[in-house]
């Protein structure tokens, strides 16, 4: 057992932190590197994976490490309520080339990590091809894989100035655009929410091919922007074949 920490703490400049036994799950679904994966309670988290995720219960059999709770309080900030903490390999995948069978998700200058994370969650749940974001904050955040249960091994996530953002039409989200509703979203889309408190930034709205605005009853001001992606998304998701 005390190997373990020794060994975590060689790792992590290299690798990210996957906070509790649903982010390792999800990074492991999709093809994350796991050198390190941590356990107080190996059992309670055995008996997780047997009843959330039979299909990883023989690798995560062999991949916990078992540590005393106050080891594992002494690696990671804040221990999860699961006592699961791993290391991966940050590995993002490429941003898909047109003709991309998926839009995009472009955050312009996003500042809240809970709000980065769950539209990457939102993302991946959704078959989005891929979360970007401009501005200075780190979309592979510690904070932001938290919130985003591991899943940015499911979608492409990086970090892109505005003029670096790839080909295709981009479509921002502003109270002054067409209605959501009347307006048909392109298959390879990208569409640009702004930030949480300053909007779109004058040089994505410049490079907006088109504005579009969600409904909204007056006298409200905003959604949140996870709320903003989801409503967005889902409307793109209406109009796509039923595979279920």
């Amino acid at each position: 057992m005390t190997e373990a920490p020794l060994r975590w703490r060689e790792l992590a400049g290299e690798t990210v932190l996957l906070d509790g036994f649903h982010a390792l799950k999800h990074a492991l679904r999709f093809g994350a590197d796991v050198p390190l994966a941590l356990a107080a309670d190996k059992p309670a988290a055995m008996a997780l994976a047997r009843d959330l995720a039979p299909d990883l219960a023989g690798r995560l059999e062999t991949l916990l490490t078992p540590v005393a709770p106050a080891a594992l309080a002494g690696l990671v900030p804040r221990p999860h309520p699961t006592g699961v903490a791993a290391l991966a390999v940050p590995e993002p995948r490429p941003v898909p080339a047109r003709p991309r069978p998926a839009p995009l998700v472009v955050l312009d200058n996003p500042r809240h990590l809970g709000n980065i994370g769950a539209v990457i969650r939102l993302a991946a749940g959704c078959g989005a091809a891929g979360v970007l974001t401009t501005g200075s904050v780190d979309p592979w955040h510690p904070h932001v894989i938290r919130a985003a249960a591991g899943l940015h091994w499911a979608v492409a996530v990086h970090r892109r100035p505005v003029e670096e953002l790839p080909d295709g039409p981009l479509l921002a989200l502003d109270p002054d655009g067409t209605d959501l509703r009347e307006t048909a979203l392109p298959p390879d889309a990208l569409l640009a929410f702004g930030s949480e408190r300053h909007g779109l930034s004058p040089a994505l709205r410049a490079r907006a091919d088109r504005l579009v605005s969600l409904p909204m009853r007056p006298g409200v001001s905003s959604y949140n922007l996870a709320t903003s992606a989801a409503m967005a998304l889902y409307h793109w998701l209406t109009r796509q074949p039923h595979t279920g």
